[in-house]
């Protein structure tokens, strides 16, 4: 068994709504996802793409993705990499897709100078957690995520 990690095509962009539409059922979050095909499509290859995906393959098959855009730490003084979603197929975890998806995610920070690999997992995915703990990935436990959406996002920029 071969696992390999490459970057996204324009021709992955269904495999890639699959796989998020994927971990969104494994995360109990499939009612919410609002993202359509031509969506991903254009958010990973559209002409204002901001956002980046690698697909890992099992002899030659895809087996998972990683999806990723860069961010900034004023404290660090450079970039480094936020990691929006992980998924390996329920049937290759443990194969190692998971781990070469994120040490090549690794790899590029230190190849292009960056200062940090980020992520947040849900508080009750205890096999994802003990999988990043093994990784020696640091629980941030003292922040907490905040979001704005919707009608919360429309009132405060006053529209």
């Amino acid at each position: 068994m071969t696992v390999t990690v490459r970057p996204a095509t324009p021709a992955d962009a269904g495999l890639i709504h699959q796989f998020i539409l994927d971990l969104a059922e494994y995360e109990k979050l499939l009612d919410t996802v609002q993202a359509t095909p031509a969506d991903t499509a254009a958010a990973l290859f559209g002409e204002k793409a901001r956002a980046f995906a690698d697909i890992a393959e099992i002899d030659g098959q895809p087996m998972g993705f990683a999806l990723w855009f860069y961010n900034y730490s004023t404290f660090v003084g450079r970039h480094g990499i936020y990691l929006e979603d992980l998924f390996v197929r329920p049937s290759a975890r443990g194969s190692g897709a998971g781990k070469a998806l994120l040490a090549n995610l690794a790899k590029r920070c230190l190849d292009e100078g960056l200062g940090r690999l980020e992520w947040t997992v849900l508080d009750w995915n205890a096999p994802s957690i003990a999988f990043y703990d093994s990784l020696d990935a640091a629980a941030m436990d003292e922040w907490i995520i905040r979001r704005m959406t919707g009608e919360a996002l429309r009132k405060l920029a006053g529209v």
